[in-house]
């Protein structure tokens, strides 16, 4: 769920509440300002939009509408994706199609266009954090920029993923090995415990404690929270032209690695499902 201006409901109301507002339900530019001030003094971004995190912060739980959008024509027909994606993917799609809003063909084919480049054809639900030295050094930079400190952790995903993802994305320091706990899993892999913490509110598992479920579980499903909540399905609605999925991708990826796949898989998703 993402609230900025021109949004409308009682989320809003609770917003403004817990703001000293008058809980009109009314996003508009004085409760921008409010939430601004407020993500500064809790230490998160100052943007004036309120996703996961300032929700979490701010104690409210999101809500996601049921209302079902049958787009024009009639219902979707997930049987002429047989033999494009698993089996396995099809089942779970009504169910994400419903919870999470990703319910026109538009939408849908550039949400599984992503998964299915994410996930090396919807094979991996794992991050691959195998990485020799050279490789750790071509990667992350940032965090092993020389031969002999990338020695140190090479081919130890545990170790890698402890320092790369530590003290960030709601993760303790390196010690903590949280960030191996929290490591990428899912068909857009889900990183960091604060999008772990977030999703978990939307399951009736308990995801912190077995965060393996993001894989074995909720493939799919945790894939189509990060979809919604980051507003895609709003930048899917713009059409089915190569600069649409470079926007999805670069909201996805924070560049546009994989395009030339991700077009030619939505492509053949739209194709079949419009």
């Amino acid at each position: 769920m993402i609230l900025k201006v021109g949004s409308k409901g009682k989320v809003v109301e609770e917003i403004q509440s817990k703001l000293g507002l008058t809980a009109d339900g009314d996003f508009g530019p004085n409760t921008e300002k409010a939430v601004k001030e407020w993500q500064t003094k809790n230490g998160l971004t100052a943007d004036g939009i309120v996703g996961s995190a300032t929700l979490e912060k701010m104690g409210i739980k999101p809500v996601v509408t049921e209302e079902v959008i049958i787009p024009k024509g009639g219902p979707i027909d997930l049987s002429k994706l047989k033999g494009h994606v698993p089996d396995t993917v099809i089942t779970q799609i009504p169910v994400v199609m419903e919870k999470f809003q990703i319910n026109t063909a538009l939408r849908l084919s550039h949400f599984l266009a992503q998964c299915g480049h994410e996930s090396g054809g919807f094979k991996f639900v794992n991050e691959n954090l195998n990485y020799n030295a050279d490789g750790l050094m071509k990667i992350f930079p940032r965090y092993f920029p020389n031969k002999a400190l990338a020695e140190q952790y090479a081919r130890q995903p545990e170790k890698i993923a402890s320092k790369v993802y530590g003290a960030r994305m709601g993760n303790g320091d390196e010690t903590t090995k949280e960030g191996f706990k929290f490591r990428g899993r899912g068909y857009i892999q889900l990183t960091g415990k604060q999008n772990y913490t977030a999703f978990d509110k939307f399951v009736d598992d308990d995801i912190l404690t077995n965060p393996d479920l993001v894989s074995t579980k909720y493939p799919l499903a945790s894939a189509a929270w990060f979809f919604h909540v980051n507003g895609l399905n709003a930048i899917a609605d713009r059409g089915a032209g190569d600069d649409v999925v470079t926007s999805v991708t670069k909201r996805v990826n924070g560049g546009t690695i994989g395009l030339a796949d991700r077009i030619k898989h939505f492509k053949e998703y739209y194709s079949l499902l419009a």
